[in-house]
């Protein structure tokens, strides 16, 4: 489960941050869409969640890291379906700029924020899953032994540990 879940999220993330990376100017402008930032920080989230979102992916591909791999993803998603809800709720016709683009509708294209905001707490919800559960099977993680807690002594039962 884990592992299924780990790579599906890792999928979208790199997916999503490749369909950004080749056009900056325009992922700046899909975050300015929103409305929910100052311009100069739209402009530092815009350049930066394209490689934010393939290096999170990278790593759970990979398996490294992967806890806080998940929490940042889960944190994103989190972010993400806030950020649609509020352009919802405040009547903004914009597209979500989640693959790419500059956050404008086509001419006669209407939102359909409610299936981006379900589609975006699933990934919310797979995230959750890989920072709660770990990096499950196929993992450089678990390959490293970085996933177990070291016991505070593994000697004989009775006898004290020495420094």
């Amino acid at each position: 489960m884990t592992t299924t879940s780990r790579l599906v999220l890792a999928g979208v993330l790199i997916v999503a941050g490749w369909q950004k990376i080749g056009a900056p100017v325009l992922s700046v402008q899909a975050v300015k869409a929103y409305e929910l930032l100052p311009d100069s920080l739209a402009t530092v989230v815009g350049y930066g969640l394209p490689i934010l979102e393939i290096v999170v992916g990278v790593l759970l591909v990979a398996g490294l890291l992967t806890r806080v791999a998940g929490i940042v993803s889960a944190l994103l998603m989190l972010a993400f379906v806030i950020g649609i809800a509020l352009a919802w709720a405040r009547g903004l016709r914009i597209d979500c700029g989640c693959f790419g683009g500059d956050g404008q509708l086509a001419a006669g294209e209407e939102p359909d924020y409610l299936v981006t905001i379900l589609r975006d707490f699933g990934l919310f919800a797979l995230g959750a899953v890989v920072a709660w559960f770990g990096p499950g099977r196929l993992a450089l993680d678990s390959a490293l032994g970085l996933t177990s807690v070291r016991e505070p002594y593994d000697g004989v039962e009775g006898e004290e540990e020495k420094p």
